[in-house]
């Protein structure tokens, strides 16, 4: 008898068991862009998010906004429907709309006005109308606000004399996508040998080694994305050894008109006293 009740027992739970996973209910689904979306700065970006589901008197939309390299728990709200009413909040609330307000007929795509660099980041569609829980009813948007380069800045160090080695640098410090950069050498003959030239166009750095007179003139390093390019130049002369007493020194011009650097050679001198000895006749 006891035998049987235990029969009875495991085979309603795996009844029961059958019928769960079986009859699993109405679920959410919501659909997005599968590619990365990129803006350019000051643009109006459209976060497309469509959705389908039994809209009820429980339908709840929200967007958020996750910044590059945090987890989604760290997200923060941007705007949520909910009892027919549209609730922007946070920083972003003044620039965050809906395309289709009430977002009830299965559009929830989001319009964001004058983008910033700050922008850039995770946007997440999140669809919630209980009773429909059997999925997350989420959707995960990647937005790249593009900014073209800002005007780099030019340095250099090294030992600039014949034979020595000089390093070139160059970098901006905003541009999305991240600028490449390209160092020329300007109006020079003849130009220095192509193996004296070793440049990286991620770091914008150039080594320029074994220095000639060749190796004198203007540099002009180009920093470019998608999005434009800038530019700033630096100035110099390769000379002798430098003789004792004297030192060498370099200066930094901008020119704020058009971004461009430029480094000029300067050089003191050692002065010297002549002094005037008598004549023995």
């Amino acid at each position: 008898m006891a035998m049987a009740r235990l029969l009875g027992s495991l085979f309603c739970r795996s009844l029961l068991g059958l019928v769960y996973w079986t009859a699993p209910g109405p679920a959410v689904e919501v659909h997005v862009p599968a590619e990365p979306l990129s803006t350019p700065v000051g643009k109006t970006a459209e976060l497309a998010c469509s959705y389908s589901t039994s809209v009820t008197d429980n339908f709840v939309l929200e967007w958020s906004f996750v910044q590059p390299g945090k987890p989604i728990s760290a997200s923060l709200p941007i705007l949520y429907f909910a009892n027919g009413h549209l609730y922007p909040t946070g920083s972003k609330a003044k620039r965050a709309s809906l395309l289709q307000d009430p977002p009830t007929g299965g559009v929830a795509t989001l319009k964001l006005t004058d983008v910033h660099p700050s922008d850039t980041g995770t946007y997440i569609c999140h669809v919630n109308n209980p009773p429909d829980f059997y999925t997350n009813g989420l959707g995960l948007i990647n937005l790249t606000v593009l900014v073209p380069p800002s005007s780099p800045l030019c340095s250099q160090t090294g030992q600039i004399s014949l034979g020595g080695s000089a390093t070139l640098r160059c970098s901006s410090s905003s541009g999305a996508p991240r600028p490449v950069y390209n160092w020329v050498h300007l109006g020079s003959s003849p130009t220095p040998s192509p193996g004296s030239m070793v440049q990286d166009d991620v770091s914008g750095q150039l080594i320029l080694n074994n220095l000639s007179l060749a190796s004198s003139g203007t540099y002009r390093c180009v920093a470019t994305n998608q999005m434009g390019s800038a530019s700033c130049e630096l100035t110099f002369s390769v000379t002798d050894a430098i003789a004792p007493g004297i030192s060498e020194q370099t200066s930094l011009r901008a020119d704020s008109s058009n971004g461009l650097l430029e480094k000029s050679p300067s050089a003191s001198t050692v002065k010297t006293n002549n002094s005037k000895l008598p004549m023995v006749v």
